[in-house]
């Protein structure tokens, strides 16, 4: 599976989800080395890996760090998207399948910089 494909099917299966999403707690707080190891019990990255596609295509476990190297996703990003200060009450599948298409969006917008720079210089440099 391609990276997007990956990502994509993530975000459907988080948008079909009915039952209870927990947010990690406190992710910023943790040493790296811990933080890599984090899980939970319903947890968006339990999510991925009950899933035998994502599993077949190399998705090793449901820590963070195994979400991480298999999604492509940084620290920041996983802090945005997963950590429990992000969410003032429940989060949800759809909830976190919305957030995550607009982040990935986002990520794959060229940046203003870039857009100014293309449009000045027309793409020459």
């Amino acid at each position: 599976m391609s990276h997007s494909e990956r990502l994509d099917r993530w975000v459907t299966l988080l948008d079909r989800h009915r039952g209870p999403v927990n947010a990690l707690r406190e992710i910023e707080y943790l040493p790296l080395a811990e933080r890599r190891l984090l899980r939970g019990e319903n947890t968006p990255l339990t999510i991925a890996f009950q899933d035998p596609i994502l599993r077949g295509a190399g998705l090793s476990g449901d820590r963070l760090g195994d979400a991480m190297d298999f999604f492509d996703i940084s620290e920041d990003d996983a802090h945005h998207l997963f950590c429990d200060c992000h969410y003032h009450g429940t989060m949800t599948g759809a909830g976190l399948a919305s957030r995550m298409r607009h982040h990935l969006d986002r990520a794959n917008r060229p940046s203003l910089w870039s857009r100014v720079r293309d449009f000045v210089f027309g793409q020459r440099l």
